[in-house]
């Protein structure tokens, strides 16, 4: 085993901090232009829950690929969209003293029976998500 100078063990060090700093670096540069595998929209349906979970009159968010998904139990039954609203990306809520689907970043409502802008700037209706119910249990997207 050779004998290892003062100078010689600094200069290691000096490299692996060098070497350290520099992958903490460009470790999010990688990331950024590397981003893991997140569909737009599942190809597969998502389990919701089961009716019950879902009280008329209320809604459950939903993850749904890399956006959420709304599902409503109206009066005319259960009804899934995008949370995503059409005029700045924000993501819509339930209110459900009011009945209605809004985006609280520039006041849009949406109608929740067919998604339609009822008032704000959203040039379009919410999208509309494929459901269904087996057994009980509710599945969103897919080939419902």
């Amino acid at each position: 085993m050779s004998d290892i100078t003062r100078r010689d063990f600094l200069n290691l060090v000096k490299k692996g901090f060098a070497a350290t700093g520099l992958t903490a670096l460009l470790a999010p540069v990688f990331a950024f232009f590397y981003p893991p595998s997140l569909e737009e929209t599942p190809s597969e349906p998502v389990r919701v829950g089961t009716i019950d979970d879902i009280p008329p009159g209320e809604s459950l968010m939903v993850p749904f690929g890399r956006y959420p998904a709304l599902v409503i139990h109206t009066e005319e039954g259960l009804k899934a969209y995008s949370a995503v609203c059409t005029h700045f990306a924000c993501i819509c809520k339930w209110n459900s003293e009011e009945q209605v689907i809004f985006c609280p970043c520039h006041e849009g409502y949406f109608e929740p029976l067919g998604g339609e802008v009822i008032s704000g700037p959203p040039p379009l209706p919410l999208e509309k998500i494929p459901l269904t119910i087996t057994n009980g249990e509710i599945f969103i997207g897919g080939s419902v």
